[in-house]
């Protein structure tokens, strides 16, 4: 296993107060394979005295002046984390969920060049902390961005996550809601490779913000999901959709000809019309998803020139 120079630890924080000085407490000053490790408190504009907290514990902090959400947060955590010259950035919560000695399991694969993401897995089908509604959501939910991101991850929402410098350096986080689900589709799209390790939680300190109710939880999710998807499976997307319309207008319009065919033609011309309709329709979303495909070419491109100037941005030598 090889040595990094610089380990940082990014704590997204949004009216932490109460917990926020054991979750930093607990966090480790060294982690094998690395020579230094660093802290970065992103207060995503609170309205308490999490800031206060972040800078009385000696870890850098940085101040969004208004909430901005978690995915927001993340991002700039990011940003901050490669400015300081990060090898490998782990992201935590900041509400001490996570057990903060899993950290060396969660970086090793990277150390060892098998991983350029790794996200922890909480083990939601046995997790004591979850409900029995919660624990087989999160399950058939990892199952889809599974499916849909073409890795396989039991935990897709998990926040406490590894990221290699490379990695950090060609995820651009669009959402405003959470990257969780986001980050892994857009990882296996780029070419990331994407692993997982189980780690140990703590029993909850307060009630999920991310899951305020079941259904709309459920709701922003499958939103998430559909549109990252969609965005970087365009052509897919939009060719199984059109083809499922044409081929049903072209069966309806068969269905049409065999009873014009036997003389009952004119009581069936509303399935002639919905065959047509369909059948147009269908063709029309097959053109649309070809020029999708051609836009998410050209966004391909434009994602390679981000990656370049944020590398040279990100510089350290510069």
């Amino acid at each position: 296993m090889k040595e990094l120079p610089k380990l940082v630890i990014q704590v997204p924080a949004y009216n932490e107060e109460e917990v926020l000085a054991s979750t930093l407490q607990a966090l480790p000053r060294s982690v094998r394979g690395f020579k230094s490790v660093e802290i970065v408190v992103v207060d995503d504009g609170s309205s308490d005295r999490t800031a206060e907290i972040a800078r009385n514990a000696g870890v850098h902090l940085v101040r969004l002046k208004q909430h901005q959400g978690l995915a927001r947060a993340f991002k700039a955590g990011l940003e901050i984390a490669l400015e300081l010259g990060a090898d490998v950035i782990v992201n935590t919560d900041a509400d001490n969920q996570y057990n903060s000695e899993d950290i060396n399991a969660l970086v090793a694969p990277i150390l060892a060049d098998e991983a350029d993401i790794v996200v922890g897995d909480r083990g939601v089908l046995t997790s004591p902390y979850f409900s029995p509604t919660k624990r087989w959501l999160q399950y058939i939910g990892s199952w889809v961005v599974s499916k849909a991101a073409g890795v396989s991850i039991p935990d897709a929402t998990s926040g406490f996550r590894a990221f290699s410098r490379e990695a950090a350096l060609k995820l651009n986080v669009l959402s405003d809601y959470t990257y969780t689900l986001e980050t892994l589709i857009q990882a296996a799209a780029r070419g990331l490779k994407v692993v997982h390790v189980p780690v140990r939680t703590n029993p909850p300190t307060r009630p999920s913000r991310l899951i305020r109710s079941i259904p709309s939880f459920l709701a922003a999710s499958a939103v998430s999901i559909v549109r990252f998807y969609a965005m970087y499976r365009s052509l897919r997307v939009f060719t199984w959709a059109g083809a499922l319309m044409a081929m049903g207008g072209i069966a309806i319009g068969m269905r049409f000809l065999v009873f014009f065919f036997q003389g009952q033609g004119s009581g069936h011309i509303q399935s002639l019309l919905l065959g047509a309709i369909l059948t147009i329709v269908g063709f029309q979303t097959l053109l649309i998803g070809l020029v999708a495909d051609l836009i998410q070419m050209n966004r391909r491109m434009l994602e390679e020139i981000i990656w370049r100037l944020r590398k040279f941005e990100f510089s350290r030598e510069g």
